[in-house]
């Protein structure tokens, strides 16, 4: 006869596992979600604001100022910290959604930034064949003549410049580069504001050919607050030339740069304006900053009247400074800026 005895069976309860391991309980599920959306929240805001802060009226404002100036960076760092992210996420069970989810902002960000440096242009190859009306400018901050007059020399006469703007050479030094171009079949002419001697970087150069006609810079006519910028005005017919140097946007001196940039903007008004020069601002500080456009075929300016010839050259997202740094990670804080020449 077979044993027909029933084992009872085991009631399960809600007593935690052995290990302390166990589900969260109710309140405890909505504070995490609760939290984990108020974190992505804020990263969202974070990364508009980083990608453009213009929205917000802080292209100009630290430290947007200085993140915004770094798109292509910004865009790396942010593809290193979505990989990183994606990791966590399959490794992190009870954070896998959590950290999918920042990982896909993160790179939606780092695809805003490409996108933008792509439409400014990376390539800067449209102005290389030139035409009979092209006007060669070269900009270059030499931070107090470190590369020495002969290798200034050597790049104006490969580019036979016929404006050389020198943020942070001395009259010394301008004037030995115009000498070697001049001997060299370049008819430069030295200009310098200096507004001590105690410093390099106080002195602002400026080199025009005087196949352009003849220049007065006045006492007074460079008005950036901390580094001088240079005002060439022409006595015949030649363009309104102006060496820029805006003050970098540090702590202690952003009032003065953004000072700066306004003043600058007031300055390209107006046909026949050439402006090239360190102005520490991208096109993103420029915002706010524009005029109305001089004609009908400006359909925008960049600062005041005046429109970014990197931009116009597709090449307006390559950067310039650290020179150290690949040009897509740098920043471009160069520019040569001009409006339409009149009528």
């Amino acid at each position: 006869m077979l044993d027909r005895r029933v084992r009872p069976a085991r009631r399960l309860t809600g007593r935690a596992l052995p290990g302390g391991a166990g589900r969260l309980g109710y309140g405890e599920r909505v504070i995490r979600r609760a939290l984990a959306a108020v974190v992505v929240l804020a990263v969202s805001g974070t990364l508009l604001a980083l990608v453009w802060p213009q929205v917000f009226g802080l292209e100009r404002t630290s430290p947007l100022a200085q993140a915004v100036s770094l798109r292509g960076a910004a865009a790396l760092v942010a593809v290193v910290a979505a990989v990183l992210g994606t990791l966590l996420a399959l490794l992190v069970r009870s954070g896998r959604r959590f950290f999918a989810v920042l990982s896909a902002l993160l790179l939606a960000f780092a695809g805003v930034q490409v996108a933008v440096l792509a439409g400014r242009g990376l390539a800067g190859s449209s102005f290389e064949t030139p035409s009979a009306a092209t006007l060669t400018v070269l900009s270059w901050n030499t931070l107090g003549d470190a590369p020495g007059a002969e290798r200034i020399a050597q790049l104006v006469i490969e580019a036979q410049a016929e404006v050389v703007a020198l943020p942070e050479t001395t009259r010394a030094t301008a004037e030995d580069v115009a000498a070697r171009a001049r001997a060299a079949g370049l008819p430069l002419v030295a200009y310098t504001v200096a507004y001590d001697e105690v410093s390099k970087a106080r002195s602002t150069s400026l080199l025009i050919s005087s196949a352009l006609g003849s220049y007065v810079v006045g006492a007074g006519a460079s008005n950036t607050s901390v580094l001088p910028s240079i005002v060439a005005v022409p006595t015949g017919g030649g363009p309104l030339i102006i060496s820029a140097h805006a003050v970098a946007p540090t702590p202690s001196n952003a009032a003065d740069w953004r000072s700066d940039l306004a003043w600058l903007a007031a300055q390209c008004q107006g046909p026949d304006v050439v402006m090239a020069g360190d102005f520490n601002a991208t096109v993103d500080h420029f915002t706010g900053l524009e005029g109305p456009a001089p004609d009908a075929a400006a359909t925008r300016t960049d600062l005041g009247q005046c429109r970014d010839a990197g931009r116009l050259g597709s090449g307006g997202a390559v950067g310039t400074w650290p020179t150290w740094l690949p040009p897509f990670l740098g920043t471009p804080i160069d520019h040569v800026l001009a409006t339409p020449p009149g009528g």
